[in-house]
């Protein structure tokens, strides 16, 4: 993949500021939203029923998190993803803890075969979502995202869409070519809600630049920052505000490990 497309992608989100709607857990509410400011998106919380599809229409994405599932969020996911369909908005899926437990994965299962534009997780739960495993350890992983090649790229086939697997080293696919993202740094997993807020800077991208060349740019821009951001913390603490001043800063993606 052309780093100057990547580097395109990311003159894209921070030209068109887009508008992502963000059904999110409410763990992670705070990051993913200051993730998006920092990259130049404009997010919104609008996760009840009552208006969830009426702001889909007029979103420029739309992010569907299942971290803290609840009814009414349930109801409101599916009604926004709906009017995300209607309009042509492109949703990303986030199947947070997938596998383990039942009524979140029925309602990965529905989700899922509304065909997001993009589905972004860790391995444990890509494999759980197209059925080729029984998911994590809670949000943890337990495998690598080598494990799920050729898992992502069938459930890619399947949706017609991008799937992301995050790992040591992140795997993007169409399900025809596959993209290894590397660089990043193991604080990333010691910050509270890190990998939803990928999750919501994907969704930016979608916007921005869809399909493969987007969902690669977002892991670029995430990945660029928590390596910029680790050479100045001394620690989990002070990485979590260097890495949102880092994902500021990013404009250039061609420094990008691409495999």
């Amino acid at each position: 993949m052309d780093p100057a497309d990547l580097t395109a992608a990311r003159t894209g989100v921070a030209g068109t500021a887009p508008l992502v709607q963000c059904l999110t857990n409410t763990v992670v509410q705070t990051i993913s939203a200051n993730a998006l400011l920092a990259v130049g998106a404009s997010p919104a919380m609008v996760d009840n029923p009552h208006e969830a599809a009426d702001f889909a229409r007029i979103a420029s994405a739309v992010l569907v998190n299942l971290g803290t599932p609840h009814d009414d969020t349930a109801e409101a996911m599916l009604l926004a993803v709906r009017a995300a369909a209607e309009a042509g908005t492109p949703w990303v899926l986030d199947p947070v803890a997938v596998g383990g437990l039942r009524w979140r994965t029925d309602l990965a299962a529905e989700l899922l075969e509304l065909r997001p534009a993009v589905v972004r997780g860790n391995a444990s739960e890509v494999l759980a979502l197209a059925g080729a495993g029984a998911g994590g350890r809670g949000t943890d992983s337990t495998t690598s995202s080598d494990d799920a090649v050729d898992v992502a790229d069938e459930l890619a086939r399947r949706t017609g869409g991008v799937v992301a697997v995050s790992g040591v080293t992140d795997y993007v696919t169409d399900g025809a070519t596959g993209v290894r993202v590397g660089g990043g740094h193991v604080w990333l997993t010691r910050t509270t809600g890190a990998g939803c807020a990928l999750g919501a800077v994907v969704a930016a991208y979608a916007a921005a630049a869809p399909g493969l060349v987007g969902a690669v740019a977002a892991h670029a821009h995430v990945a660029l920052a928590a390596e910029r951001a680790a050479a100045t913390a001394g620690g989990p603490g002070s990485f979590a505000t260097a890495w949102l001043d880092a994902l500021d800063a990013v404009d250039d993606l061609a420094a990008a490990d691409l495999r």
